[in-house]
């Protein structure tokens, strides 16, 4: 609560008091004034406060409100614009690097287009260059996917969709290229084949287009025109190859070589409205050498043949000229990436050492932030620290003292008092109602900590009680089944006999679970020597309900001391329950022993449901000791936790696994302290 708040809050309550009592208000300025609508007049406050300087949360806010604002307002929009900048620049020099390659790949499939049109058209000697052209191209296409994999992290995820979406008509270039081999492809098939490839990649590069920069763009944007304007005349060159090889157009043919002309003169048109005077002058001498001027000339001689007629063309002229000045178009295309790679190269240095300063900025400024929030912070220390000194007190001695005393006290032995208060130095509102929590918080603590140790005292004295009962009667039970079963003759009464027995036996096996889950040591049944791992899990078998579908189907000779019998007995019999219990009726478990070194392992096998890799590392966990409490397990878990505590007892692991199929594992390593060597002495098992 603020100060305003609380001076509010106690105006209100003692102007209820006076109209109560009817006692007359002190002189002076009333404590609560009225308007003539009935609402209440606030009285001004003759000090000087600042306003929420009496509450902490007052003070840290107004020290780091200023700083915080500036910091926002300075280092956060500066940051964010000239960080946009420098990721815009890196882009754009990634990404024009990959256009100046997809360029480079469009050159080399617009001069295979030329020569497969000429050779289509019945230029045998372009045959060769054919061959050569192509692995050039492949070339160029290998290049290309290389610079996609390093720099598509650089590239926008719209530009680099585009272009990997531009290559996928270059999966069919290998089956034209067979085609064209055997002889059997169409000359306009096979063109419109090409364009339509050098076409999707020339469209890729105006996919995510750079932003940020304006002349950035706009170099990028003529880049973008200028190959087009490089494709239409690289497409008449091909076009015309084709043309003057077969020496004469074909009905259609003149239609589209007009269309190309028109779209190579309005992609010229378009890049001079966006080049600056150096690329238009570059321009102007590619379309000024006399290569270009005698390609002037064959256009005319191509005019003349729009009706049909021959045409005397000697190609091989024809194509030097052009690809003269598709190589001189081609080199103000890279020009005019330079200039833009340069570009961006300048802008992204402004950014960064625009961003540098701003970081610098904030920096000073969370310099001078903190100066003031350590220098608020000092009046609040020693109360807060006073305090942390007393929650540890709590935490650390007086929690576990009381946990301690209650333990290992009688039952009768009194409940401790609660805790007295602490004495915390200052005197603001929060450190007084936070010494007063901490005191509330204690008591509370206290009670359930007291509450949960008598509970989980009484629980598990009475487990122990329960199992050392049972397993005193289930003795003396065992003692009169024995002596029956000496005296009975009848073999029906002697089976039932034996099942009687087998029940008690199993009976005998949770007393001394009860006993395990309680802490409690069970009544010894040790042996005075060895006793060998047969006969440990035949008396584990005769300690479970279905001991007919145990099979015991390797296990290697090897004997155990006789103090751990009984314990890895208990712990195969609660492994071998939970095998059974989980697989199949006519399923049978298996039971399996090796040596491995200095230890022995065994391993229980069923074919049942399996269990999910959550519940195993749940299970393998209480295996391992370390599945927490007890009590706050389920109760189908109990014998996971059995297990547990005996092979904690034993030195031995423990752990679950699937099945290969279907179905779980458990494995048990035995130490080898626990182990004899083979050629030590044996002695039956007690049964």
């Amino acid at each position: 609560m603020s100060l305003s708040q609380l001076l509010r809050a106690s105006g209100e309550h003692l102007c209820i008091d006076v109209l109560r009592t009817g006692n007359e208000v002190p002189a002076g300025p009333p404590l609560a004034l009225r308007d003539m609508r009935g609402n209440r007049i606030r009285r001004p406050d003759q000090s000087i406060r600042i306003p929420g300087w009496g509450s902490i949360r007052g003070r840290m806010a107004i020290v780091l409100a200023v700083p915080t604002c500036l910091l926002l307002a300075l280092t956060g929009l500066g940051v964010a614009d000239r960080a946009h900048a420098w990721s815009a620049a890196r882009a754009t020099q990634s990404q024009v690097g990959i256009l100046l390659r997809e360029q480079g790949l469009v050159r080399e499939l617009q001069r295979e287009r030329g020569l497969t049109n000429g050779l289509l058209s019945g230029a045998e000697h372009y045959r060769d260059d054919v061959r050569r052209q192509r692995v050039r191209t492949d070339n160029a296409r290998a290049s290309l996917r290389a610079a996609l994999s390093q720099e598509s992290g650089e590239l926008p995820e719209a530009a680099a969709s585009a272009l990997r979406h531009a290559q996928l008509p270059l999966v069919g270039l290998t089956g034209a290229r067979t085609v064209v081999d055997t002889g059997t492809a169409d000359r306009t098939a096979t063109l419109r084949f090409y364009t339509g490839a050098v076409t999707a990649l020339i469209d890729a590069e105006g996919a995510g287009a750079p932003d940020g920069d304006r002349g950035i763009a706009q170099r990028v944007q003529a880049l973008q025109t200028l190959a087009r304007a490089t494709e239409a005349v690289a497409l008449e060159r091909g076009f015309l190859n084709g043309v003057f090889a077969a020496q004469r157009f074909r009905r259609g043919e003149y239609l589209d070589f007009t269309d190309v002309r028109a779209t190579r003169d309005a992609a010229l048109g378009q890049f001079r409205q966006l080049a600056d005077s150096a690329e238009k002058s570059s321009l102007d001498q590619a379309f000024g050498t006399a290569a270009a001027r005698r390609v002037t000339g064959y256009e005319t001689k191509a005019e003349a043949g729009a009706d049909g007629s021959f045409l005397d063309v000697d190609v091989a002229p024809w194509w030097a000229d052009m690809t003269t000045l598709v190589d001189d178009l081609y080199r103000v295309q890279k020009q005019v990436g330079d200039d833009v790679r340069a570009r961006a190269d300048q802008v992204g240095g402004a950014a960064t050492r625009e961003l540098i300063g701003f970081l610098a900025l904030g920096a000073l400024i969370l310099a001078v932030a903190y100066a003031l929030a350590v220098l608020s912070a000092r009046s609040i220390t020693r109360p807060l620290g006073a305090l942390a000194d007393e929650a540890d007190a709590v935490a650390g001695t007086r929690l576990p003292d009381v946990v301690k005393y209650i333990q290992e006290a009688d039952p009768d032995t009194p409940l401790p008092t609660e805790p007295g208060a602490a004495e915390v130095p200052g005197n603001a509102r929060e450190i007084t109602r936070l010494a007063s929590a901490l005191r509330n918080v204690e008591r509370t603590a206290v009670g359930l900590a007291v509450e949960q140790t008598v509970m989980r005292r009484n629980s598990t004295e009475s487990l122990a009680s329960l199992g050392r009962r049972n397993q005193a009667l289930l003795s003396r039970q065992l003692g009169l089944i024995t002596t029956l079963e000496s005296q009975e003759l009848d073999p029906d009464a002697l089976a039932e006999l034996f099942e009687l027995d087998h029940l008690a036996t199993r009976m005998r096996r949770n007393a001394e679970s009860l006993l395990v889950l309680a802490g409690e040591e069970p009544p010894a049944r040790r042996w005075p020597s060895a006793v060998t791992v047969t006969e440990v899990v035949q008396s584990a078998v005769s300690e479970v309900e279905q001991y007919q579908r145990v099979a015991l189907t390797d296990i290697e000779k090897c004997r155990v001391r006789g103090h751990c019998v009984a314990e890895l007995s208990h712990l195969l019999a609660e492994l071998l329950e939970n095998a059974l219990m989980f697989s199949p009726p006519q399923q049978p478990v298996a039971v399996y022993g090796w040596r491995d070194g200095g230890e022995y392992c065994l391993a229980v096998v069923d074919r049942g449901i399996g269990m999910t890799a959550q519940r195993l590392a749940q299970a393998n966990a209480l295996l391992s000791g370390k599945g927490g409490s007890l009590l706050a397990a389920p109760t189908r878990f109990l014998g996971h936790h059995v297990v547990g505590a005996l092979a904690t007892r034993l030195g031995a692991h423990v752990e679950l696994r699937p099945t290969e199929g279907s179905g779980v594992t458990a494995y048990v390593a035995l130490p080898a302290r626990l182990v004899q060597q083979p050629d030590a002495s044996t002695t039956a098992i007690a049964t």
